[in-house]
């Protein structure tokens, strides 16, 4: 094959990608006080996602979920986005690894 033939499949490619991320859902997570704020959230069931993670401390977290396999730095005042699923109906824990304590949370998948 040619290589600008070869060029412009990967850019349609890339460019189809693209147009479906960004027609996913998503859903916001706030950390304050190393708390995350809405400690629950419903989400669909059977549906990719986005998780839209927003760090209002002065101090980075990890968010981290060992029941949906994501782990991810946020620096202070950073957002990170965060794709999930499709996940079965049912509840999903996540936490903050650097406040264990207090950074807790889980999804419920319906």
């Amino acid at each position: 094959m040619k290589p600008s033939l070869l060029t412009g499949a990967a850019l349609i490619f890339t460019l189809v990608g693209t147009a479906h991320a960004s027609d996913l859902p998503y859903y916001k997570l706030t950390i304050k006080n190393h708390v995350y704020q809405p400690s629950e959230l419903k989400v669909p069931a059977g549906i990719k996602f986005k998780l839209l993670v927003r760090n209002e401390d002065a101090t980075p977290e990890e968010f981290e979920s060992t029941d949906f396999n994501r782990e991810k730095i946020v620096l202070p005042n950073g957002t990170i986005t965060i794709f999930v699923g499709p996940l079965r109906a049912g509840n999903y824990r996540f936490f903050g690894d650097f406040h264990q304590a207090t950074a807790q949370g889980r999804l419920i998948a319906e």
